[in-house]
């Protein structure tokens, strides 16, 4: 089950007087890089995350963020009886001089003062219980963001296999046009020596440039990796266990081969499927950039 590495997952959940949201999403990355930002008082959050996607992930730059709010409900509402009675005091000496009437409760806790809000103490044992429902939805987050780069791994596939596919194909060609690279340069060695026939030029020269000619042109081995590269692409993208690292040495030795096939070359043609090749496997390294 081939994993890309771009992915996006949101989740939600709600206890008591608190609602959150996370939200995970990862892009490509060569190594795993996770950053967690939650909310004040839940630091403990960061290396659960952490552990859980080192746990699921090993490639890929995640970022994860978690939202929390407590319902306003919850705030704590005091009267502040020193200012109250300080009010009481000073409307009742008004009330007695004839000035003002009997105030109403309402008009005196309407007051600037009188009532303090202030945030309720939370109790350590509600909050761990919080917290722990916290690190289930980021848990459900993260198995959602896996399951979105799966996703992203199974659009790949026929993408990559389709290249591989391409590169097969332009070994064969390349085979074919191998076949003729001895008489391409048996011509080319012919004309250079009736170039230099008012030349002397020893045996030994002509059997040196003659073995030097003939090792160019063999390609065949070239051919042969290529062929095992392959097969060993097909094997990787098969596999269950992540794969894009290994896929970026394969591509590496893949380019070394088609760059050797390419400098051996006698031939337009043989050159020509060389260079498409390598602009194929070019195709199959920006693709392979999304492999876990």
């Amino acid at each position: 089950m081939l994993s890309g590495m771009t992915g996006f997952a949101r989740r939600e959940g709600a206890l008591e007087a608190w609602t959150w949201s996370v939200e995970a999403r990862s892009v490509n990355g060569r190594n795993l890089d996770v950053r967690f930002k939650g909310p004040p008082g839940f630091e403990g959050l960061d290396r659960l995350c952490r552990e859980a996607a080192q746990k699921t992930f090993q490639r890929g730059q995640m970022t994860v963020g978690l939202q929390a709010k407590r319902a306003e409900s919850f705030a704590q509402a005091r009267v502040n009886v020193e200012i109250l009675e300080r009010f009481a005091a000073l409307s009742a000496g008004l009330v007695e001089a004839g000035k003002a009437v009997m105030p109403r409760a309402d008009g005196l806790l309407g007051l600037r003062g009188v009532i303090e809000i202030g945030e309720e103490e939370d109790d350590p044992a509600v909050k761990t219980k919080i917290e722990t429902a916290m690190a289930k939805t980021l848990q459900e987050a993260i198995e959602a963001l896996h399951a979105s780069r799966l996703a992203e791994g199974a659009a790949l596939v026929p993408v990559l296999a389709g290249l591989i596919d391409k590169i097969e194909g332009l070994i064969g060609l390349a085979e074919g046009h191998a076949g003729q690279q001895p008489m391409a340069l048996k011509e080319r060695f012919q004309r250079r020596m009736a170039e230099l026939t008012d030349v002397a030029i020893s045996d030994d020269r002509i059997a040196l440039e003659a073995a030097v000619l003939a090792s160019k042109a063999d390609v065949r081995e070239e051919l042969d990796r290529l062929a095992a590269h392959v097969e060993a692409a097909r094997t990787l993208l098969a596999d269950r266990a992540p794969s894009g690292r290994r896929l970026d040495f394969l591509i590496q030795e893949f380019m070394r081969e088609a760059n050797t096939l390419c400098s051996k070359s006698a031939s337009g043609a043989l050159t020509t499927v060389g260079l498409e090749l390598k602009a194929t496997i070019d195709q199959f390294r920006e693709q392979v950039q999304n492999v876990e």
